[in-house]
């Protein structure tokens, strides 16, 4: 499918990180954009600043009447994260809209670039955010789809220069959720992790591994995969492509790190692969997972003929992602940052991190679980890594795209949590609990809406900073 005779793209989940991405694509490129979201958030308040409508009833009612009349040059982009019940999506249905979910879009749209696809059931975006910017940097054509709105551009979307659009690179974030990442043409691709998750789509960790197995038998045969070293291993040699693939990883024996120091609020590290060293390179967003996110992300930059020098201001100008491992306060004796990490693993690494920058603090936790089914499958490893915090604190389960379970709650993830001090809490009894906790470097993680309280937070974590200085 082209887009011609297209007029209007309307967008059902426009909200959502990476549909606005999309909405925003279209609209640069002269499509009449509108849409629809359950709520309002800073996203959809970007929208419609941008000139794209956008509404939060989800009636008849509110379908801007262009659309409506307009069946043969609309074309209607969908998540399945929206309700089956949803009122906009049984008309469009009904009255022989083309509807296409977001990422068939997605894979239209980049299919006749050169395409350089980042997955992994953890640091996708910060990889591909990275590798979009050293790319920038270095001043090659260059336009990426990202899951997350990157500090150095504050957006989800980097757009290429219109002059130079058939030697564009596209840097395109490939999403496993809904096998979506199926959808994409990649003549590149990265893949950062393979560890269970989605389980509500997949059913066990075998299908997911599948998955990631037919994604990267997408890979163009003249084109190469870089997979870090443990995603490999997970994988097994009977799904891997026959295409040129390099191993990466903090211990791996391919592109590695070496003489990795933990410093506050960066980390220093050499970069080796089997034919070169990049010494003493500082990356500004902390913690190991984001070294060996970069180790990915530099060996692109050099297979896209990045100079040694063009990687080292790349990576000392990055300033990552919002919410991934964002450092909203950070004085001597008082630190507080913010994550979106909602699985075990990611925990892991991030609390793993944190712990190395400051050894000598006590760290408390304060995290969301997401999904109800992502909390019942992953219990014990939710408890196991959040023990490595001296207190944590619980708030209730968000529920995103699903009804409760019963006997899931974040209470099942308290008793087997090790930490000396563990609650849980109320969202809106936070504040109050965190005046009594009295922390030294505090963490908030989760995928939900604890990103509401981050600005409320921060304001307290300062003003604790200037009475402590009187």
């Amino acid at each position: 499918m082209s887009f011609e005779g297209i007029h209007n793209v309307y967008f059902l989940g426009i909200g959502g990180i990476g549909m606005s991405a999309l909405a925003r694509w279209f609209h640069h490129e002269g499509y009449a954009v509108s849409g629809y979201d359950r709520t309002p958030s800073p996203l959809t308040e970007e929208l419609i600043a941008e000139g794209m409508p956008v509404t939060f009833e989800d009636s008849l009612e509110t379908i801007p009447k262009k659309v409506k009349k307009s069946s043969g040059s609309t074309l209607i982009v969908w998540t399945p994260a929206m309700p089956k019940d949803s009122v906009q999506l049984a008309y469009f249905r009904e009255h022989g809209f083309e509807l296409k979910k977001r990422s068939e879009v997605l894979g239209i749209v980049t299919a006749n670039f050169h395409t350089i696809a980042v997955a992994g059931t953890h640091g996708k975006t910060t990889t591909s955010s990275l590798i979009a910017h050293l790319l920038k940097v270095a001043c090659k054509p260059v336009a990426a789809f990202l899951g997350g709105i990157t500090q150095n551009y504050q957006s989800n979307l980097i757009l290429g220069d219109k002059k130079a659009k058939e030697q564009t690179l596209v840097v395109v974030e490939a999403d496993e959720f809904d096998r979506s990442f199926l959808r994409l043409h990649p003549n590149e691709a990265v893949v950062t992790s393979t560890d269970a998750d989605h389980l509500d789509i997949y059913g066990d960790e075998n299908t997911i591994l599948d998955g990631f197995g037919e994604f990267v038998k997408l890979i163009d045969k003249k084109g190469k995969l870089f997979i870090q070293y443990n995603a490999a291993d997970r994988l097994g040699k009977e799904r891997m492509p026959k295409v040129t693939t390099r191993l990466y990883g903090l211990r791996s024996e391919g592109i590695r790190a070496n003489n990795i120091q933990a410093r506050p609020g960066s980390f220093v590290f050499d970069y080796l692969d089997n034919q070169k060293i990049i010494p003493h390179l500082e990356l500004f967003i902390p913690g190991f997972h984001n070294v060996e996110n970069a180790l990915a992300a530099i060996a692109i930059a050099i297979e896209h003929g990045v100079s040694d020098e063009q990687i080292r201001k790349g990576l000392a100008s990055f300033r990552g992602v919002k919410r991934r491992f964002e450092i909203h306060v950070n004085h001597e004796k008082l630190v507080y940052i913010d994550d979106y990490a909602h699985h075990p693993e990611e925990i892991r690494a991030f609390l793993s991190s944190v712990i190395a920058m400051y050894p000598m603090s006590k760290l408390t936790v304060v995290f969301q679980p997401h999904l109800y089914s992502r909390t019942r499958d992953f219990a014990e490893g939710f408890s196991e890594s959040l023990s490595l915090a001296d207190e944590v604190i619980l708030l209730d389960i968000y529920p995103a795209r699903e009804l409760p379970i019963e006997g899931v709650s974040s209470k099942m993830l308290l008793e087997k949590i090790q930490s000396k001090k563990k609650s849980l809490v109320r969202k809106e009894d936070l504040m109050d609990h965190l005046e009594k906790s009295n922390p030294e470097v505090l963490v908030t993680l989760g995928a939900g809406d604890i990103d509401r309280l981050v600005p409320g937070i921060a304001a307290w974590m300062n003003s604790r900073q200037k009475l402590n200085a009187v």
